[in-house]
């Protein structure tokens, strides 16, 4: 696709991941999980500045102009991003030490979605969880191995989510009022694909675009027929996710992380763990906020 891939953030992040556009205050939130760091990306001053936190950190959504949510390893809480003061809002999985959250997001209602995974990426042992605005939680999937990209279609008939291990992303029909989902189709194969689907994001048109682990690129897909349209490469070689942004939201911001590579894999992507930005004339839809 035209377009060139530019890094805007030299992080060298460990597990860059998780980019959430805040519409309103035009920036972009964005993570390292190992590192445990909130990142806020401004685009017209450059700055990325960040909150160390005390646990991996998954995901993060806005809430308002000073109030973020985030999944920490334990459960989700509000971070204040002016005090960095963290509030917690209901603990999951204290149970499971082993476990982290890895990615989510907020849906046009208002609720946050996130999913959990093992350290030691074993298999069946996470789950996908919705917070909901009055406070409560409730586990939506459950014998999830690496929960990651999710995403509604603008209708808000469909979402979308991706277990990494199993290399689909499942189509749910979705019910916005109630967050019930259900009827899983498998939509896109990944089987033949360089590297394992891992972050996803969609676009005005309905299209998903998901980022490659390993595989150095973000794809663009079809929703309605499962048909890959085009890839943009990426000078990194785990590409964990990304993100529509900018002020015309057509910005594709991408993440990328450093963790398990050697040192000629590191020679070969020296950026690897920044962040990038590519315009390639496509317009996406805004981020939802927490409304809880």
């Amino acid at each position: 696709m035209e377009g060139k891939v530019e890094l805007v953030v030299d992080a060298k992040a460990i597990l860059g991941e998780g980019p959430c556009w805040d519409v309103e205050q035009q920036r972009l939130y964005w993570v390292d999980i190992v590192e445990k760091k909130v990142f806020m990306f401004n685009p017209l001053t450059k700055e990325n500045r960040s909150i160390q936190l005390e646990q991996h950190v998954g995901a993060i959504v806005p809430r308002n102009d000073q109030e973020t949510v985030v999944a920490l390893e334990d459960g989700f809480y509000l971070l204040n991003i002016e005090s960095e003061e963290i509030t917690q809002i209901h603990e999951i999985e204290s149970h499971l030490p082993n476990n982290r959250f890895n990615d989510g997001k907020s849906d046009a209602y208002g609720r946050f979605w996130a999913g959990t995974m093992a350290k030691t990426n074993a298999m069946e042992q996470g789950a996908l969880y919705c917070l909901e605005t009055n406070g409560t939680v409730k586990k939506k999937v459950n014998q999830v191995s690496i929960s990651n990209g999710i995403a509604w279609s603008s209708d808000h008939k469909y979402m979308y989510y991706i277990d990494t291990p199993t290399q689909k992303v499942v189509r749910y029909n979705f019910h916005i009022h109630t967050g019930d989902m259900e009827h899983p189709t498998d939509i896109i194969d990944f089987t033949n694909e360089v590297g394992f689907p891992d972050g996803m994001t969609i676009d005005a048109d309905g299209m998903l675009w998901i980022a490659h682990w390993g595989g150095a690129k973000v794809s663009k897909w079809n929703s309605n027929t499962g048909e890959k349209l085009s890839v943009v490469e990426v000078p990194a070689l785990h590409v964990t996710s990304c993100a529509f942004g900018g002020i015309d939201l057509e910005d594709l911001y991408i993440t990328t992380a450093r963790e398990g590579m050697d040192d000629n894999q590191l020679a070969k992507y020296p950026n690897a763990g920044g962040l990038f930005k590519v315009n390639l004339g496509v317009k996406g839809m805004p981020a939802n906020y927490f409304k809880g």
